[in-house]
Protein backbone atom coordinates (compact mmCIF):
# COMPACT_ATOMS: atom_id res chain seq x y z
CA UNK A 1 0.00 0.00 0.00
CA UNK A 2 1.18 3.60 -0.57
CA UNK A 3 3.08 5.02 2.35
CA UNK A 4 1.84 8.58 2.67
CA UNK A 5 3.17 10.98 5.25
CA UNK A 6 0.23 12.82 6.85
CA UNK A 7 -0.16 16.28 5.39
CA UNK A 8 -2.02 19.30 6.70
CA UNK A 9 -4.88 20.79 4.73
CA UNK A 10 -3.98 23.23 1.99
CA UNK A 11 -4.94 26.27 4.06
CA UNK A 12 -3.20 25.13 7.23
CA UNK A 13 -0.17 24.15 5.18
CA UNK A 14 0.12 27.68 3.84
CA UNK A 15 -0.13 29.13 7.32
CA UNK A 16 2.44 26.68 8.65
CA UNK A 17 4.91 26.78 5.79
CA UNK A 18 4.68 30.42 4.83
CA UNK A 19 4.85 31.41 8.48
CA UNK A 20 8.06 29.49 8.98
CA UNK A 21 9.97 30.61 5.89
CA UNK A 22 12.54 32.20 8.14
CA UNK A 23 13.64 28.67 8.91
CA UNK A 24 13.78 27.64 5.26
CA UNK A 25 16.69 28.07 2.94
CA UNK A 26 17.68 27.81 -0.68
CA UNK A 27 20.64 25.73 -1.70
CA UNK A 28 22.80 26.65 -4.66
CA UNK A 29 22.70 24.03 -7.42
CA UNK A 30 26.41 23.35 -6.98
CA UNK A 31 28.82 21.89 -9.50
CA UNK A 32 26.75 18.80 -10.25
CA UNK A 33 24.55 16.05 -8.82
CA UNK A 34 25.40 14.50 -5.49
CA UNK A 35 27.10 11.12 -5.35
CA UNK A 36 24.58 8.23 -5.70
CA UNK A 37 25.90 6.74 -2.48
CA UNK A 38 25.17 9.93 -0.56
CA UNK A 39 21.67 10.10 -2.02
CA UNK A 40 21.03 6.47 -1.06
CA UNK A 41 22.27 7.04 2.49
CA UNK A 42 19.78 9.84 3.04
CA UNK A 43 16.85 8.34 1.13
CA UNK A 44 16.99 4.72 2.27
CA UNK A 45 16.84 5.75 5.91
CA UNK A 46 13.38 7.26 5.46
CA UNK A 47 11.86 4.86 2.92
CA UNK A 48 12.39 6.87 -0.27
CA UNK A 49 13.90 5.18 -3.32
CA UNK A 50 17.22 6.90 -4.17
CA UNK A 51 16.39 7.02 -7.88
CA UNK A 52 13.23 9.01 -7.08
CA UNK A 53 15.04 11.82 -5.26
CA UNK A 54 14.77 15.04 -7.24
CA UNK A 55 14.66 18.76 -6.58
CA UNK A 56 13.99 21.98 -8.46
CA UNK A 57 14.34 25.73 -8.12
CA UNK A 58 11.98 28.60 -8.92
CA UNK A 59 12.58 32.31 -8.32
CA UNK A 60 10.58 33.56 -5.34
CA UNK A 61 10.00 30.12 -3.80
CA UNK A 62 11.80 28.44 -0.92
CA UNK A 63 11.81 24.76 -0.10
CA UNK A 64 10.02 23.98 3.17
CA UNK A 65 12.20 21.14 4.53
CA UNK A 66 9.43 20.07 6.93
CA UNK A 67 7.26 19.22 3.90
CA UNK A 68 9.67 16.64 2.52
CA UNK A 69 8.54 13.05 2.95
CA UNK A 70 7.33 9.93 1.22
CA UNK A 71 4.74 10.18 -1.51
CA UNK A 72 3.11 7.34 -3.44
CA UNK A 73 4.83 4.00 -2.70
CA UNK A 74 8.55 4.80 -2.39
CA UNK A 75 8.48 8.17 -4.12
CA UNK A 76 9.24 11.58 -2.64
CA UNK A 77 7.07 14.61 -1.95
CA UNK A 78 8.29 18.16 -1.32
CA UNK A 79 6.76 21.63 -1.31
CA UNK A 80 8.15 25.04 -2.22
CA UNK A 81 6.41 28.15 -0.87
CA UNK A 82 6.29 31.74 -2.03
CA UNK A 83 6.45 33.68 1.24
CA UNK A 84 4.97 36.79 -0.33
CA UNK A 85 1.88 35.27 -1.97
CA UNK A 86 1.39 31.97 -0.16
CA UNK A 87 1.48 30.12 -3.48
CA UNK A 88 2.74 26.56 -3.23
CA UNK A 89 4.43 24.17 -5.66
CA UNK A 90 4.35 20.52 -4.63
CA UNK A 91 6.58 17.98 -6.36
CA UNK A 92 5.81 14.24 -6.19
CA UNK A 93 7.96 11.57 -7.78
CA UNK A 94 7.05 8.09 -8.96
CA UNK A 95 8.06 5.51 -11.54
CA UNK A 96 6.13 5.10 -14.75
CA UNK A 97 5.55 6.09 -18.33
CA UNK A 98 3.19 8.60 -19.85
CA UNK A 99 1.41 8.72 -23.18
CA UNK A 100 -1.30 10.92 -24.65
CA UNK A 101 -3.88 8.39 -23.49
CA UNK A 102 -2.55 7.72 -20.00
CA UNK A 103 -1.95 11.42 -19.38
CA UNK A 104 -5.67 12.13 -19.48
CA UNK A 105 -6.60 9.00 -17.54
CA UNK A 106 -4.27 9.63 -14.58
CA UNK A 107 -6.21 11.39 -11.79
CA UNK A 108 -4.92 14.70 -10.50
CA UNK A 109 -3.52 14.32 -7.00
CA UNK A 110 -5.41 17.29 -5.57
CA UNK A 111 -8.58 16.84 -7.67
CA UNK A 112 -8.99 13.08 -8.12
CA UNK A 113 -12.56 13.30 -9.42
CA UNK A 114 -11.99 16.09 -11.95
CA UNK A 115 -11.97 15.47 -15.68
CA UNK A 116 -8.39 15.92 -16.87
CA UNK A 117 -7.26 17.89 -19.89
CA UNK A 118 -3.74 17.01 -21.01
CA UNK A 119 -1.51 18.57 -23.65
CA UNK A 120 2.17 18.22 -24.49
CA UNK A 121 4.18 21.34 -23.81
CA UNK A 122 7.64 20.82 -25.23
CA UNK A 123 9.27 18.06 -23.20
CA UNK A 124 6.63 18.43 -20.47
CA UNK A 125 3.00 17.47 -20.05
CA UNK A 126 0.50 20.08 -18.86
CA UNK A 127 -2.54 18.68 -17.05
CA UNK A 128 -5.50 20.58 -15.66
CA UNK A 129 -8.84 19.78 -14.08
CA UNK A 130 -11.19 21.74 -11.88
CA UNK A 131 -9.05 24.52 -10.42
CA UNK A 132 -5.85 22.44 -10.35
CA UNK A 133 -2.92 22.73 -12.74
CA UNK A 134 -0.04 20.29 -12.94
CA UNK A 135 3.06 19.73 -15.04
CA UNK A 136 4.79 16.38 -15.44
CA UNK A 137 8.47 15.96 -16.30
CA UNK A 138 9.95 12.60 -17.31
CA UNK A 139 13.46 11.75 -16.12
CA UNK A 140 15.07 8.32 -16.62
CA UNK A 141 11.86 6.35 -16.21
CA UNK A 142 10.55 8.57 -13.41
CA UNK A 143 7.51 10.81 -13.48
CA UNK A 144 7.90 14.06 -11.55
CA UNK A 145 4.58 15.77 -10.97
CA UNK A 146 4.54 19.46 -9.99
CA UNK A 147 1.15 20.66 -8.74
CA UNK A 148 0.18 24.21 -7.92
CA UNK A 149 -1.91 25.34 -4.96
CA UNK A 150 -3.17 28.65 -3.63
CA UNK A 151 -2.98 30.50 -6.91
CA UNK A 152 0.47 29.38 -8.05
CA UNK A 153 0.90 30.83 -11.56
CA UNK A 154 1.14 28.32 -14.40
CA UNK A 155 4.42 29.89 -15.48
CA UNK A 156 5.91 29.02 -12.08
CA UNK A 157 4.66 25.44 -12.34
CA UNK A 158 6.25 25.08 -15.74
CA UNK A 159 9.53 26.54 -14.54
CA UNK A 160 9.58 24.11 -11.61
CA UNK A 161 8.89 21.10 -13.83
CA UNK A 162 11.42 22.24 -16.41
CA UNK A 163 14.06 22.67 -13.70
CA UNK A 164 13.68 19.22 -12.15
CA UNK A 165 17.08 17.64 -11.51
CA UNK A 166 19.04 15.31 -9.26
CA UNK A 167 20.07 17.40 -6.23
CA UNK A 168 23.57 18.68 -5.65
CA UNK A 169 25.31 17.97 -2.35
CA UNK A 170 23.98 21.18 -0.81
CA UNK A 171 20.46 20.58 -2.13
CA UNK A 172 20.52 17.01 -0.86
CA UNK A 173 21.40 18.15 2.66
CA UNK A 174 18.62 20.74 2.58
CA UNK A 175 16.03 18.25 1.30
CA UNK A 176 16.63 15.84 4.16
CA UNK A 177 17.50 18.36 6.86
CA UNK A 178 14.16 18.00 8.66
CA UNK A 179 13.52 14.29 8.08
CA UNK A 180 13.98 11.68 10.78
CA UNK A 181 14.23 7.97 10.11
CA UNK A 182 11.30 5.84 11.29
CA UNK A 183 11.86 4.86 14.91
CA UNK A 184 14.22 7.74 15.69
CA UNK A 185 13.87 8.66 19.37
CA UNK A 186 12.07 11.86 20.23
CA UNK A 187 14.22 14.19 22.32
CA UNK A 188 12.63 15.31 25.58
CA UNK A 189 13.85 18.04 27.86
CA UNK A 190 12.35 16.66 31.08
CA UNK A 191 14.39 13.45 31.36
CA UNK A 192 17.12 13.32 34.04
CA UNK A 193 20.64 12.37 33.03
CA UNK A 194 20.76 9.62 35.66
CA UNK A 195 18.23 7.25 37.21
CA UNK A 196 15.37 5.35 35.64
CA UNK A 197 14.51 8.00 33.09
CA UNK A 198 11.13 8.89 34.55
CA UNK A 199 9.93 12.43 33.78
CA UNK A 200 10.68 15.02 36.43
CA UNK A 201 7.35 16.01 37.95
CA UNK A 202 7.98 18.27 40.89
CA UNK A 203 5.14 19.27 43.20
CA UNK A 204 4.68 22.09 45.61
CA UNK A 205 3.94 21.99 49.36
CA UNK A 206 1.09 19.67 50.21
CA UNK A 207 1.28 18.04 46.76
Amino acid sequence: MPRVRPKPTALSAVLLLAGSLAGCASAAPGAGPADPGAIAEHADAVGIAPDLVYTTEVDGYDLAPQSVGTGTADGMSATWVNGGTGAMLTMRTDRGEITTESCGEMPLWDAPDAAVTCVEDGALWHRSGGDVDEYIAVRDGSLIRVTGLNGAPTVDLRAAADGVRVPSDAELELLFSDLKAPGDPVERGDLPENGDGAPIDTVGPGG
